[in-house]
């Protein structure tokens, strides 16, 4: 019995890089297959393929043992097959059926059936458990609904092969629950389904077998996941052990470097205070939608303040604009790199020298290209960007390179005080991820105060040295790192009708 899909000696190649290098593999029905691999190593170019938004060099795609080539993306829909892609694809000032329903609304007599589609897509939403108003509008949405949205419009099109690149890095814990309920029943059902992840836990709880990809190769193929030991994948993707992936480097503390005293705006529920020291970490943790993001943004003036206080090394400062915030030494990388973090069609270099540029200018109005090229390839080299050359657009980067690059920029501002992190990490693997923990630590080293948000439980607490937890707006509790553990981190997280009074800690620190 032929395989439901199947990837035969598929061969990808792009100017200067071999994406993908004789990849083969099968997926049956009923099937979930992991793929695994560093950011660049071919895993979303293959679902392109298989999407129809590429066509391979060499090698075959083939569904029932049947030969298929797409031309487009509407051909591969057409023959069943649904991709879910890392990077968001939708209309922000469409409504959610529009979105969802987009190029398939009902009509009658040439007139979109709106209340037709909207009793349609709620009926359908509410089957599946994914709590989302039809009629919102995508690009008022947050970007785990967005996420949601993405994924109901794969699944609505009753494809007979899904394909899902990173699902869950932008999901709260409830709506990863949703999402695993529907691979599972999609399972039952007797889809084929590809599942690329980062995160070990989901691979293992929902995969049945596993392929790992390096460097646009197959180095590995795992038929029974279960027998296969954590260390081994690792080891596999990266190429070298990483025997802890955290690594936490302890470190003296400086003096106050940041100090927020009672900031109110939108995303807040009440005023916030908090302070980092120089050469500190600072995580912040809570569940998607907690106001984390909406802090920082205040902070950093790409929000406007309804009121409080910034310090910084015990002087007082306005914060109006991210272009005042750069100027007094504090950056943000936001969590969406697409949407707020890279320039995408410009090159790594200029990505990499778009802020620490106004300082290299000739005579106060000539770019120093020399100085823009040397400062490219050090950080290049430095954080092991993935690229054929400097002059790459950075579009055409995987996620985790793209987020190395945004990171480059801010390496490269010489008075750097407060580096601010979003969601450092989402949809990078293991082995990028390890690299950037490393920058984190350096970043304290050298005495700049580092906030970091993290959804993700484990990371917070391998790389924090004091945690925050927000919750709905407002600042719950705050734990050191000695006393902190994923149950008080929780404890603090979840909404109190959620948890009785004993969970609760009675010391935040």
């Amino acid at each position: 019995m032929s395989a439901t899909l199947r990837f035969d000696n598929i061969g990808k190649v792009f100017p200067g890089v071999r994406a993908l290098d004789g990849v083969s593999f099968d997926v049956n029905a009923g099937e979930v297959h992991g793929l695994m691999g560093e950011n660049g190593a071919g895993k979303s170019t293959l679902l392109k393929v298989l999407g129809g938004e590429y066509q391979p060099d060499s090698g075959r795609v083939m569904i029932d043992g049947k030969e298929v080539r797409f031309s487009s993306a509407a051909a591969s829909i057409a023959a069943g097959i649904a991709v879910i892609h890392q990077e968001l694809q939708y209309v922000p000032d469409l409504t959610v059926a529009e979105n969802l329903l987009l190029g398939r609304l009902p009509n009658a007599l040439g007139w979109v059936d709106k209340r037709g589609a909207q009793r349609f897509v709620r009926e359908r939403l509410a089957a599946m458990g994914v709590d989302l108003d039809p009629n919102a509008k995508l690009g008022r949405l947050s970007i785990a609904q967005r996420q949601m949205v993405e994924i109901c419009k794969a699944l609505l099109r009753n494809a007979r092969v899904i394909a899902l690149d990173e699902p869950t890095s932008s999901l709260s814990h409830r709506e990863t629950e949703v999402l695993f309920k529907l691979v599972r029943d999609l399972k039952v059902d007797g889809r084929a389904l590809v599942y690329i992840s980062h995160r070990m836990d989901e691979i293992y709880e929902l995969c049945d077998s596993c392929t790992i990809f390096r460097d646009g190769r197959k180095v590995a193929s795992h038929h029974s996941l279960h027998e296969v030991p954590r260390e081994t994948l690792v080891s596999e993707m990266v190429g070298r052990e990483i025997t802890d992936i955290y690594d936490y480097r302890p470190r003296e503390h400086g003096a106050v470097r940041l100090a927020v005293d009672g900031i109110e705006g939108r995303g807040l529920s009440a005023p916030v205070s908090f302070e980092v020291h120089a050469g500190e970490i600072l995580g912040f943790f809570g569940l998607v939608g907690a106001g984390r993001s909406e802090l920082m943004r205040l902070v950093y003036g790409a929000e406007k303040k309804r009121g409080g206080r910034l310090s910084l090394d015990g002087r007082a400062i306005s914060v109006k604009s991210p272009g005042q915030a750069i100027r007094q030494g504090i950056v943000l990388c936001p969590e969406d790199r697409k949407e707020e973090g890279i320039v995408a069609l410009a090159s790594v270099a200029e990505n990499i020298n778009i802020s620490c540029r106004r300082h290299d200018l000739r005579a106060g109005l000539f770019l120093d290209r020399a100085k823009e090229a040397e400062t490219a390839d050090r950080f290049i080299k430095l954080l092991k960007i993935k690229t054929p050359h400097r002059k790459q657009r950075i579009r055409l980067l995987s996620g985790g390179n793209q987020q190395k690059a945004i990171l480059s920029r801010w390496l490269a501002e010489p008075d750097l005080k407060v580096v601010i992190l979003d969601e450092p990490t989402r949809g990078i693997d293991v082995g990028a991820k390890h690299e950037i923990y490393n920058v984190i630590y350096e970043l304290a080293e050298r005495g700049c105060a580092v906030v970091m948000i993290s959804s993700e439980l484990p990371e917070v607490l391998g790389v924090s040295d004091r945690i925050v937890v927000m919750r709905e707006g407002r600042i719950s509790g705050e734990v050191v790192r000695e006393k902190a553990s994923e149950a008080a981190l929780l404890s603090l997280a979840l909404p109190q009708g959620t948890r009785s009074e004993q969970e609760v800690p009675r010391e935040a620190a």
